[in-house]
């Protein structure tokens, strides 16, 4: 069994050369076959095709040379991981180190060695990495069951380990370490191909697929099955190069947050269209906004669906039903208050309305109180209802994005009462944790799952002391059984506190 590193860089484009056991993987051949680009970016064309939803699993973390973070020491991560500390510790370090590894397109976050190597020991950076940059985040993943028949498919049964490791250092892509047996890989591919006796007998010398090829093309008059056989490596790569495409096709991308956004409650239609049309949507002054045509969507309508009716009572049986669908789905993680309901309404714009709202089509959302029979507008509810609202619409739809994605939320819900937390909680690991993993830092009691704690990682300073010196390691990262620290562990006591 052979260990194999593999380095791409640009994975993603795939533009770059692969390096296999510190050498070109085959000499005028492209990174990976079958490249083509297009309007929405590269894409790659193979024997596989990505499915939405599955991804490998985030099993290990380490974090090194990031800001506080000397050594975190390797910790283990499950579907949700609740992050403790004090101020300071490097709970937000920690997330956005993550990030870096393989950012969502809406926090691209990178390394940058000036500004995230620990600053005590930057003077000293060439000294301490001659070779290599520093290694930032090292990562080990997991292929569950289906997955890893996909790849014992394509290569052959115990071919390849379940886990892979995944780093990056300082200005590089992230590389991916894969363990692989190519003793059974090319044991597969002869029989699949049907290339024996003879045939197999002038290929014994190869003990890789990249040996493999060079045989391959090295026969003078190949038989049927090693021509097939020849084909099929050049048009899939090399055995490492189909395991590092698998992972990186299936590798989750991070999204981290930790700024919220709150919804607008009053659009207008037509600057929506504009912006939308302008590709400004997605800045950061129009967020609001967006949300507001998300909040549409996740009620299961569309400004377009609205625009389109020509009756009233088609256009009002559309909004109160949207109304409807969003109050029942609200309220479901909404404990606080069972007399709320949200209301959509579209009309023409008011003269003596502030602009844009006195002309067009103006969406409006407003929160129906019947306990007290009054409705208001969407914005002059709480901070902390605004919030859990906007919440829930931005986050039910990430899991419609055809990558899947790790959710890093640092500090979740500040503006939550205690028993709003605990519902946030809820919908955590109701409607977000099976679609998604979930790494968040929180301060809050209420905040901690007091029922899984095995799921905490606290995050502490370690210091060692030198006769009279005090001299800082750095954070660590630990189990919440390890740790002695109890300003961190402050907000775990109190979680598993009788009241």
């Amino acid at each position: 069994m052979r260990i194999y590193k593999l380095a791409c860089r640009g994975w993603r484009g795939l533009t770059g050369a692969c390096v296999i056991e510190g050498r070109p993987a085959l000499v005028g051949w492209p990174a990976v076959p079958n490249l083509r680009q297009g309007a929405a970016g590269a894409s790659v064309k193979s024997s596989f095709e990505i499915e939405a939803g599955i991804a490998v699993k985030l099993v290990k973390a380490q974090i090194k040379n990031f800001r506080s973070m000397e050594d975190s020491g390797e910790f283990d991560i499950d579907q949700i991981a609740c992050l403790i500390g004090k101020n300071e510790a490097g709970k937000s370090a920690l997330l956005q180190a993550l990030a870096a590894l393989n950012p969502h397109p809406s926090t691209p976050l990178k390394l940058d060695k000036e500004r995230d190597y620990p600053r005590r020991h930057l003077a000293s950076y060439a000294e301490l990495h001659p070779k290599d940059p520093a290694v930032v985040v090292l990562t080990e993943w997991e292929f569950d069951d289906g997955e890893l028949a996909t790849l014992e498919e394509m290569l052959g049964k115990a071919s390849v380990d379940r886990r892979v490791r995944v780093q990056r250092r300082y200005g590089e892509d992230f590389s991916i370490d894969a363990t692989i047996d190519t003793k059974k890989i090319i044991k597969h591919l002869f029989a699949k191909f049907g290339v024996t006796g003879d045939d197999a007998k002038a290929l014994a010398g190869a003990t890789t697929t990249a040996q493999l090829i060079e045989e391959l093309n090295a026969v003078p008059a190949p038989s049927e099955p090693q021509a097939n056989l020849r084909a099929h490596l050049l048009n899939e790569g090399t055995a490492i190069t189909q395991v590092h495409r698998f992972v990186a096709q299936h590798l989750p991308r991070f999204m981290y947050v930790s700024s919220y956004d709150r919804m607008d409650g009053t659009v207008q239609f037509q600057q929506l269209q504009e912006l939308q049309d302008q590709g400004l949507l997605d800045h950061e002054e129009h967020r609001g906004k967006k949300l507001f045509v998300e909040f549409l969507r996740y009620a299961g309508i569309s400004p377009a669906d609205l625009l389109r009716q020509t009756t009233f009572e088609t256009h009002n049986a559309l909004l109160q039903a949207a109304s409807n669908k969003i109050t029942d789905q609200i309220l479901e993680y909404w404990t606080q208050s069972s007399d709320l309901s949200v209301e959509v309404r579209v009309s023409a714009g008011m003269a003596g309305d502030p602009a844009p709202f006195q002309t067009g089509n103006v969406a409006r959302a407003r929160i129906y109180n019947a306990l007290h029979r009054v409705d208001t507008p969407f914005s002059e509810r709480s901070s902390g209802f605004v919030w859990f609202f906007s919440f829930l619409v931005r986050f039910a739809q990430i899991r419609n994005e055809a990558a899947p994605v790790i959710l890093l939320l640092d500090e979740p819900g500040l503006t939550l009462h205690g028993k709003a937390q605990l519902d946030l909680q809820r919908f955590f690991r109701e409607r977000l944790a099976p679609h998604h993993q979930i790494i968040f830092s929180t301060h809050s009691p209420f905040m901690v799952p007091a029922n899984d704690l095995g799921s905490v990682r606290v995050l502490q300073d370690a210091v060692e002391q030198r006769g009279a010196r005090r001299i800082p390691l750095g954070t660590k990262v630990v189990g919440h059984l390890q740790s002695q620290d109890a300003d961190a562990l402050f907000p775990l006591r109190a979680a598993v506190s009788p009241a």
